[in-house]
């Protein structure tokens, strides 16, 4: 009865994988910089709002890519998917370690187990 429940469960995870090439794993950070002369709006002290993408790598090496403002939606799109995606195999994870327990056994009439 578990197992079959686990199975079904899994299958429906399954089944609702984001399957499809827009993935991206990291953070998107909004910045703001501050040119330190020659720029009116920075003297002002508004500077300039630009969008990171950091990533971070086996050993602790941090990459970062700068986002065009226009590509920002996408971006946090595709950092969506990744995120469902982990959260799916995850659970999918879980639903197999319930999958490798034996099953418990039932009792007979009489009070024995089969």
């Amino acid at each position: 009865m578990i197992r079959d429940r686990s199975l079904r469960a899994r299958e429906k995870l399954v089944g609702k994988l984001p399957v499809t090439g827009e993935l991206l794993r990291g953070s998107l950070l909004e910045r703001t910089v501050r040119h330190t002369k020659d720029c009116p709006k920075c003297a002002r002290g508004e500077g300039h709002r630009v969008f990171v993408l950091t990533v971070t790598y086996a050993g602790g090496r941090t990459r970062q890519l700068s986002v065009r403002r226009e590509r920002v939606a996408e971006v946090r799109r595709w950092l969506d998917n990744y995120q469902k995606l982990k959260q799916s195999i995850e659970t999918i994870c879980e639903l197999n370690h319930d999958l490798l327990r034996p099953e418990p056994r039932r009792m007979r009439s009489g009070g024995r187990r089969d």
